[in-house]
């Protein structure tokens, strides 16, 4: 049978991953999780000394690219996909408030962008990805049998984020998390560089209402339908 592409964008705190990780465990279809990368990306560059905690400088980043490499492997003991970073296992240290804060300085360089997008477009080239992020249907894969674009409540997804990282055991306040993705909010929205847009023939999904388990099968049932068609169209 042959296989899709499906692109998600959308908001920060949308539940984009979430989907996406259960919608390709339910049609074995590889996960790529495009904010992972760059979030990866910052890590390094903090670790390098490149960009200061602080997020006021950022420099010779470009410089740095090519000792960046970064791959998704599955954890053979939770079956999930873990982000390595030049070998490591970095999970657990892209998904602090820290790195929140610092990613959208890294995500608005060109240079930064540009190597990241070449590596989802060789990962997504045979097809069978459900890729998430926030250009996947406009510039990674603007051919994409199905596209998404997932938004929210700002305080719903203000809420979903605090309880996310209180789970993890960071010291984080609402407030916090509240700034954080107003400032990701605008940063994504009117960067030069490969700015949040909804593609033309995304269909939008306002989850501020769904359960988890409602919005998967509203997805799920659309994905089994847009891989017909293009079985149906290959004949």
């Amino acid at each position: 049978m042959k296989k899709i592409t499906i692109a998600i964008d959308g908001y920060s705190s949308c539940g984009k991953s979430t989907l996406a990780k259960q919608l390709a465990k339910q049609l074995n279809y590889e996960y790529i999780d495009t904010g992972a990368m760059f979030r990866a990306v910052a890590l390094f560059c903090l670790n390098k000394g490149l960009i200061l905690e602080s997020g006021e400088e950022v420099y010779k980043v470009k410089d740095f690219l090519d000792e960046i490499n970064i791959e998704f492997k599955t954890n053979q003991k939770t079956n999930e996909s873990v982000v390595l970073l030049n070998g490591l296992n970095v999970e657990g240290k892209i998904r602090t408030m820290t790195i929140s804060n610092l990613v959208t300085k890294i995500s608005g360089i060109k240079e930064v962008r540009s190597k990241l997008a070449q590596l989802q477009v060789e990962m997504g080239k045979n097809k069978g990805v459900v890729m998430d992020g926030r250009d996947i249907g406009t510039v990674i894969f603007p051919d994409a049998e199905m596209k998404l674009f997932m938004t929210g409540d700002t305080a719903i997804r203000v809420k979903r984020r605090y309880n996310e990282l209180k789970r993890k055991g960071d010291k984080v306040t609402e407030k916090e998390v509240q700034e954080n993705l107003k400032l990701r909010d605008h940063d994504d929205t009117t960067r030069k560089e490969s700015p949040l847009v909804r593609a033309k023939d995304a269909v939008v999904i306002d989850n501020t209402n769904l359960s988890i388990n409602d919005q998967l099968q509203m997805v799920l049932a659309l994905a089994n339908q847009r891989i017909e068609e293009a079985n149906e169209s290959a004949d």
